[in-house]
């Protein structure tokens, strides 16, 4: 059996776990524990709050450092309102094309992973292959923070990490970072026939949109000079705003729920401060001076840095090297990349398959994509036994 025929049949097995963010992944993580047993990779969990969920964090090699690191997470969006023309978590082949949830995003990168692990294991290596598979990226990198805080914990440095993200197996050097809130306003329900006896939450919730918007046209005058995302600049989108049960009742609670791509840290920054400061010295003032109990709640659902461009990096030189390329690229969607570089971990983002066929219906990856990313991975393995 070839390499890629392995690829296919593990890829079969990973789409068949239904690892929605919503459910379990313990299924899938015993399955790619159990493989790395045989080839006796030292293998580390780390789980979710409730133990639903884990983390696996795999070494091939010897115990130091300067090893690379490649990563994937586990979890895949739901397929629900969504018209799949076959089971979703049954791999279909049709015309060189693996159709399943998660096939490219990003299950396809983990097969090829784990079906290259054993010729890691038969080689010299001199240096360490850390394989990583986290839980919850896809509602906010909530796994990567478990596992790199036990990383740094271990006190294990690796040089460089390849995230699998579906880029078509162009090199990324840098996205921006992803944000999610959701801002609740509590105040004092009263008739329609009298607004200014209550505390109108709604009220105050679009007012607080309205500061979001502002704040968002703000962010196009501080696009920095050498940005090459599109946009250029850090955004602001709000999802939904939601509160209120009749149309002549004042409504005591509203939510605004938002999100906000920074392109660098100082807008991320300065985002949080204006947004803390409107809501606090401006609009909670105004709310407690007619009810002393209104109340502004702010909850994060997430918050993942930005990748910033590290033109010298060791990941950026061996992601070139590997694949043959001589560029490399930026894009406006999130990875878990910005998390490992924070630790200091210089990364990039590289893997197989497309992101315009991300979180669609009828999901694929192609063979020629992880025929390109099992070149990559070997290419990796003669670097590390160097």
């Amino acid at each position: 059996m070839t390499v890629l025929d392995q690829t296919r049949e593990i890829l079969d097995h990973l789409i068949g776990f239904a690892t929605v963010s919503a459910d379990s992944n313990l299924e899938l993580i015993a399955y790619a524990n159990e493989r790395l047993d045989r080839i006796d990779a030292r293998t580390h969990l780390t789980l979710n709050a409730e133990g639903t969920k884990a983390n696996l964090f795999a070494t091939i090699g010897p115990d130091v450092d300067g090893g690379v690191v490649l990563s994937g997470h586990t979890d895949v969006v739901p397929v629900e309102d969504q018209d799949w023309s076959s089971d979703p978590f049954t791999a279909r082949f049709q015309d060189d094309l693996i159709y399943g949830r998660g096939a490219c995003d990003m299950k396809g990168f983990i097969a090829c992973a784990l079906a290259m692990a054993e010729s890691f294991a038969e080689a010299d290596l001199k240096r360490p292959l850390h394989l990583a598979l986290t839980y919850d990226e896809e509602v906010g990198c909530l796994g990567a923070r478990v596992m790199l805080e036990a990383l740094k914990d271990s006190g294990r440095r690796p040089a460089a990490c390849i995230i699998g993200e579906p880029t078509g197996m162009r090199v990324i050097e840098g996205h921006k970072g992803c944000c999610e809130y959701s801002t609740s306003f509590d105040g004092l329900e009263g008739h329609g026939s009298r607004p200014e006896l209550g505390v109108n939450a709604a009220e105050y919730a679009v007012r607080y949109a309205a500061e979001l918007i502002a704040a968002a046209e703000d962010l196009k005058q501080r696009v920095p000079a050498e940005s090459r995302f599109e946009p250029p600049w850090s955004t602001i989108s709000l999802g939904r705003i939601h509160g209120g049960i009749a149309h002549n009742v004042i409504p005591n609670h509203c939510t605004v729920d938002w999100e906000f791509r920074p392109v660098n840290r100082a807008d991320a920054d300065y985002v949080r401060e204006r947004m803390r400061r409107y809501a606090d010295d401006v609009l909670l003032p105004r709310m407690q001076a007619i009810h002393p109990e209104a109340a502004i709640h702010h909850r994060v659902i997430g918050e993942v840095g930005s990748l910033e461009p590290m033109p010298g990096s060791e990941a950026l030189a061996l992601a070139r090297a590997l694949t043959g390329g001589n560029s490399s690229d930026v894009v406006s969607f999130n990875t878990e990349a910005g998390l490992f570089q924070e630790l200091g971990i210089p990364t990039v983002v590289c893997g197989p398959g497309f992101i315009d066929q991300a979180h669609k219906p009828d999901e694929f990856v192609s063979l020629d994509q992880l025929s390109q990313c099992l070149d990559m991975i070997a290419g990796l393995k003669v670097r590390l036994a160097a």
